[in-house]
């Protein structure tokens, strides 16, 4: 029996903690279900700086010290790990996550103090590593899925491990060891929707993995069969991503029963879907998968007050039901699927518009359409589910053509929206198409790009071809003001630079513009 402490870092300072993170919940109840003992530090939850890390690392004898997140989190899990080192020497530092499968062999290389990380899906490679770790066996020569330091020092990435095939083998996460009633539920109020407004008991579920598009933006890091790891021009090991998929999602039962324990355990009045995309999940299932899901959460009487017969709403701590959110896909939804979900108690759902420029678009790999886009906003409405857009400028091929296309239809349909920019994340395509140029717009060091990045709301590494990141600023204030005036002004009276573009394309050996499907096991799986 192994003692485990799991730390998640901070992410979003800009912010209150709203979200309980989901991956380490979900080991953590892996780990238990396994006989360790775990114990969980929220430092995004607390909120109390590094300064109470050594006290934590040194308040038990810990075997395990496990820490991951997303890229955005690199240097708060950087410093956490070198006061881990530090502090508690003698436990065994395991990273894993985003932050690691992106990027395994850089982050081994900027954090020497990380004793092992876990690349791609955790839910097999997890256990296996605490046995090992709880008889003493730190050989992990052919341990799957893991990258590792040999008696040298030296960095070997082992095998891919194949994604389990069946989702609902997997436990619950382990809600308890987070502070809900502190944090939590304090945070659960957003402004997407009324309802979402009321909500005084929000909670986070994943009822699926992956996508099946292959937006040039986004990054699966493993968990979609869009990752292998196969060798390099070296002959050494390296992660290849492609716009491979295997499309799994827990079945309609499953997620069903998860949030009827919650709403008996906590009385939770509010889930929330943290899915890529609830519509092409929906699609891969044949157009079953949702309308199971909404029938058996009325069934199973988790309809919310509202939208059960006479419609009226039940006072605040009273509601005997569930409202909930996701997301959704403009080309994908549908008008019946969007009424009974609204009828089983969905709010709103966030559709990944991006752009109403049409070669923006067909770049992009959405699969949607300038028409896709405009009508989809509607058919929402319609349903009585709130669209909640999100737009972005600084595309590659961004020109101020394209953003008049943007600005000229979120005036026609009523919307105002502060644009994300462009931002190529480890892991993505952008990432690798672009990862020469932003290495030079950050003076040669990666690691200080990773170290800038944050949620797309700030200028990083620019990935747009004619415009700068001093450009692109402006322009995404004349966006969120939907100022056309200012727009032609600055398109009549700028010049473009003399100078080479500041983002270039280049191919990559770790990006594969086609369809490989990572690994997935045809055994049956065992976590426990």
């Amino acid at each position: 029996m192994a003692k485990i402490l799991f730390v998640n870092p901070v992410v979003r300072e800009e912010d209150v903690p709203r979200h309980i993170p989901y991956g380490i919940a979900m080991l953590a109840s892996i780990a238990i279900n396994n006989g360790h003992q775990v114990q969980v530090y929220d430092a995004n939850a607390w909120r109390k700086g590094f300064r109470v890390l050594p006290e934590v690392y040194r308040a038990d004898d810990w075997d395990v010290i496990a820490i991951g997140g997303l890229t955005t989190t690199y240097n708060f899990i950087k410093e956490a790990f070198r006061i881990a080192k530090e502090t508690s020497p003698d436990a065994f530092l395991i990273a894993g996550g985003g932050f690691l499968t992106s990027m395994p062999k850089e982050i081994m290389e900027w954090i020497p103090e990380i004793d092992l990380g876990i690349v791609g899906e955790a839910f097999v490679t997890w256990p296996e590593l605490l046995d090992k770790v709880d008889n003493k066996d730190f050989d992990f020569k052919s341990t799957l899925g893991v990258i590792r330091r040999d008696s040298n020092g030296q960095i070997i990435l082992n095998d891919t491990r194949p994604i389990i095939p069946e989702l609902d083998v997997l436990p619950e996460p382990a809600w308890d060891l987070f502070p809900l009633e502190e944090v939590y539920f304090e945070n659960s109020s957003s402004l997407y929707s009324e309802d979402a407004y009321r909500a005084s008991r929000r909670i986070d579920i994943n009822a699926s993995f992956g996508c099946s598009l292959v937006c040039r933006y986004c990054w699966h890091l493993g968990t979609t069969g869009d990752m292998a790891i196969e060798k390099d021009e070296n002959g050494e090991n390296d992660v290849l991503f492609s716009y491979g998929r295997n499309i799994r999602y827990h079945s309609p039962d499953y997620i069903v029963s998860m949030v009827k324990g919650l709403k008996k355990r906590y009385n939770i009045d509010f889930a929330n879907f943290l899915d890529e995309n609830l519509m092409t999940m929906d699609v891969s299932s044949g157009r079953t998968w949702l309308k199971e899901i909404c029938e058996k959460w009325i069934a199973a009487g988790l309809q919310p007050s509202s939208r059960r017969p006479g419609g009226i709403s039940a006072p605040k701590g009273e509601e005997p039901g569930v409202y909930w959110s996701g997301t959704s896909h403009a080309s994908l939804h549908t008008p019946e699927i969007l009424k009974l979900m609204y009828e089983a108690g969905c709010t709103h759902l966030v559709y990944g518009l991006e752009s109403f420029d049409p070669i923006v678009l067909k770049n992009l790999g959405k699969g949607t359409t300038v028409k896709n886009n405009v009508d989809s906003v509607g058919e929402c409405l319609k349903s009585g589910i709130i669209p909640i857009p999100n737009i972005i400028i600084g595309f590659p091929e961004e020109t101020f053509e394209s953003v008049r296309n943007t600005i000229v239809e979120l005036i026609k349909l009523g919307i105002h929206a502060k644009p994300h920019f462009a931002t190529a994340y480890p892991g993505s395509e952008w990432y690798y198409k672009y990862k020469d140029s932003i290495i030079k717009q950050y003076e040669g060091s990666l690691e200080d790009y990773v170290k800038d990045l944050g949620d797309a709301s700030k200028i990083t590494g620019v990935i747009s071809h004619n415009f700068s990141g001093l450009e692109l600023l402006g322009l995404q204030e004349i966006v969120a003001k939907r100022d056309l005036r200012l727009l032609d002004q600055a398109s009549k009276y700028w010049v473009k630079s003399k100078q080479d573009s500041i983002a270039v394309p280049q191919e990559s050996t770790n990006f594969v513009r086609k369809k490989i499907n990572g690994p997935i096991s045809n055994e049956g799986t065992s976590i426990y």
